[in-house]
């Protein structure tokens, strides 16, 4: 985790499940690292400061991304009254999970997660067990097959997928380059699912950056080894093409719904985009 003083702390390193290539950086674990979590490697934390030195405040949008998540789950447990969620690229589990807001709020909740790191699947069994029974799920798969995650056993046994669910593409498709179709796979896995579902997006933004910031950004995540794309307000708002946003719509996701409270945050210093969007 980067410090304020601009040092790293370097967490102790989780148990390495065997046959995982840990000398390879992986988003998930890289966003743990920048949560200040431990479940990450030497190849994650060196991948995290390389982008830091072409966005410095690459952890306060992740903290403010994991509050987007919070609040977004609760507006749709609490006021929309959405019982399920397929949350895909989930990421290590963390305090404040899906699962946690949601069945706080109702507790007849049920929510599949999905990512593509082993580790993730390790350190999925510790959080099935705290859930209550058949109400979580978890599941190694990659949001570029959305057919197989579609399909899969656990996400059927888990989901009523003739009932509205949640879909939660949190900080995940900016990870998907435009050679693997985003708009196609976002478009096939809204398609999947019943009237009165929510898609719930988050994604890295290039608005308001100059040529300059924006040349550092990308040139430092090309060094970081992870393909990554960042996108503008138009082309985030392709993704809910035939949806209905919700107020205030596309936005900073430090004004979703309503202005951060805290005293840091400028649109910029963020950097990323979210919306919540209803298909009718």
């Amino acid at each position: 985790m980067v410090t304020q003083s601009g040092s790293a702390e370097v967490p102790s390193s989780p148990v390495i499940p065997a046959d995982i290539d840990v000398s390879t950086p992986h988003p998930a674990r890289r966003y743990d690292y920048w949560l200040g979590g431990s479940d990450n490697f030497e190849a994650d934390r060196a991948s995290a400061e390389t982008v830091a030195e072409g966005f410095p405040s690459v952890q306060i949008a992740c903290l403010e991304n994991r509050a987007f998540l919070r609040r977004a789950v609760g507006h749709l447990a609490g006021v929309a009254g959405i019982r399920q969620f397929l949350d895909l690229g989930s990421g290590l589990p963390t305090a404040g999970n899906v699962h946690e807001i949601a069945q706080t709020i109702a507790p007849e909740s049920h929510i599949v997660y999905a990512d593509n790191d082993p580790i993730v699947t390790a350190h999925a069994r510790g959080l099935l067990s705290r859930a209550p029974a058949g109400t979580v799920a978890y599941i190694q798969a990659d949001v570029r097959d959305p057919d197989a995650i579609l399909t899969h056993p656990h996400v059927l046994s888990t989901l009523d997928m003739s009932r509205p669910v949640a879909l939660m593409l949190v900080a995940v498709l900016h990870f998907v380059t435009d050679a693997d179709r985003p708009y196609e796979l976002v478009s096939r896995l809204v398609d999947a699912l019943p009237p009165g579902s929510y898609l719930v997006m988050s994604h890295v933004t290039d608005d308001h950056m100059s040529e300059e910031d924006r040349d550092d950004i990308e040139n430092a995540n090309e060094r970081s080894g992870i393909p990554f794309r960042m996108r503008s307000s138009d082309e985030f708002a392709r993704f809910f093409t035939g949806l209905e946003l919700i107020e205030p719509g596309i936005t900073s996701i430090i004004n979703w719904p309503t202005p951060s409270q805290r005293a840091h945050p400028r649109p910029e210093a963020v950097a990323v985009l979210g919306a919540v969007a209803r298909k009718p």
